[in-house]
């Protein structure tokens, strides 16, 4: 495999980039070497800038449901650029996708667009607690909600994989403000809430974790955190811009079957787009401006192109619900291929699944929450990501992401990335 250009570009990017990369987890920090600079992706392939082919296992972080470029996607896109780009002004289309989350989802009444994850997640809180009057909220040591401020207080993925569980630039104002509980523990929860009786207005929890790898709620958890929100006055926030529209149409709250009382999208209702959305119950969302006194804005919030994108899309996810039985059986696939695999070796190992998101840990302990998956021997995944890297695989450089798959993901493909794993755990011994 040559990396010429790859490595040209990323020294050039160098220059005029912080860390020559505009996300840090892209910058190989964690697993060692440059980054490899992609120049085109098709279905389940990317492409890099010297010409090698790899199989993709992060689907854009997730929105890539159906591969990349999906004609009806690129057609639509096409079609749409040609009256602007962006308006700053309403469009039907925001109507269009707005209805169709609307419609689909049980508890959303209301749907406000906006253009990333982070946005999504910030507004979310500023709108509980002017809501609830109420200024604390709960995260999850592990769950990484997007860099605002109040959210980098041991968040997962990239916030861990540079080894910084918190961020210089986090006054001790915010933080103090954010308080910290454990996933897959209620009575951690249970302290918290009875530590700060009166003062919580929400708590936000990737309900399927996916930055510190694929982790599962252990039954009666979520149901739990259910009770205690409804119990306690408390905003019950469901951060799914990675499981939304992925886990099934209705995402981790029908895979669940709990509800929340607001939930956030990301790129996914974008098509991979830059976009994101909050929503949830009528009461609580018409508190946002201009018809409530929570404000929060953006020019290119509900940008045509972004709407035309995720709205072709969602309606053929929607239409087409077989394509999450098929996403779960290649999914299955890999993770029984790789635990065959690894029984040949001496190898520790801990793989965590949930329809189309996978994990491999290189633990032999259970992954049930942050502290389990930090224990996972990270050496090993440095080997494990560059042997499968020169055969043609992407996963994804951290220790602490989820796989996504496409649909777009062959048989084929499946058989070679498993050859490429079991050629890769002998080469680690």
């Amino acid at each position: 495999m040559i990396t010429d250009n790859s490595k040209s570009l990323f020294q050039t990017a160098s220059k005029y980039i912080p860390g020559g990369v505009n996300s840090p987890v892209r910058a190989f920090k964690s697993v060692g070497g440059d980054p490899i600079f992609i120049k085109k992706a098709k279905g389940a392939y990317m492409y890099d800038e010297d010409g090698n082919k790899y199989i993709d296992y992060i689907a854009s972080w997730g929105p890539m449901i159906l591969g990349h470029a999906w004609e009806p996607v690129v057609k639509a896109i096409q079609d749409k650029v040609a009256d602007s780009t962006s308006f700053g002004a309403p469009t039907e289309m925001e109507i269009d996708l707005a209805r169709l989350i609307c419609e689909s989802i049980p508890n959303v009444e209301r749907v406000r667009m906006v253009n990333s994850g982070t946005e999504a997640t910030m507004s979310a809180i500023r709108l509980a607690r002017g809501y609830t009057g109420k200024d604390k909220f709960i995260k999850f040591a592990g769950c990484y909600h997007g860099h605002g401020d109040a959210f980098l207080i041991q968040a997962g993925s990239g916030a861990v994989t540079l080894g910084h569980p918190s961020s210089p630039g986090v006054t001790v104002g915010t933080a103090k403000d954010t308080l910290l509980a454990e996933y897959n523990d209620l009575e951690s929860v249970k302290k918290v809430v009875d530590a700060n009786k009166g003062e919580i207005a929400a708590l936000i929890i990737e309900p399927i974790p996916g930055n510190m790898g694929c982790i599962l709620p252990e039954p009666g958890f979520i149901e739990g955190l259910r009770q205690i929100c409804t119990e306690e006055g408390i905003i019950l926030i469901f951060d799914e811009v990675m499981s939304g529209f992925r886990m099934g149409f209705g995402g981790a709250q029908e895979a669940l079957g709990v509800e929340a009382d607001l939930v956030t999208y990301g790129k996914v209702i974008g098509a991979g787009m830059p976009v994101g959305a909050y929503a949830g119950k009528a009461d609580i969302m018409e508190y946002v401006a201009p018809n409530g006194p929570v404000y929060q804005a953006g020019t290119l919030s509900g940008n045509p192109i972004a709407m035309v994108a995720g709205y072709t899309l969602l309606k053929h996810l929607k239409e087409n619900p077989q394509i999450y039985t098929e996403l779960a059986e290649k999914c299955e696939a890999i993770h029984v291929g790789l635990e065959k695999a690894l029984k040949e070796t001496s190898l520790p190992w801990t793989i965590n699944r949930r329809g189309s998101m996978i994990s491999l840990h290189f633990t032999n302990e259970p992954v049930r929450d942050f502290a389990s998956s930090a224990k996972g021997a990270n050496d090993y995944f440095k080997q494990f990501f560059h042997g499968m890297l020169k055969r043609g695989v992407y996963l994804p450089p951290s220790a602490y992401e989820s796989w996504f798959l496409c649909n777009a993901l062959t048989y084929a493909d499946i058989e070679k990335t498993l050859e490429a794993a079991k050629e890769t755990f002998a080469e680690m011994g």
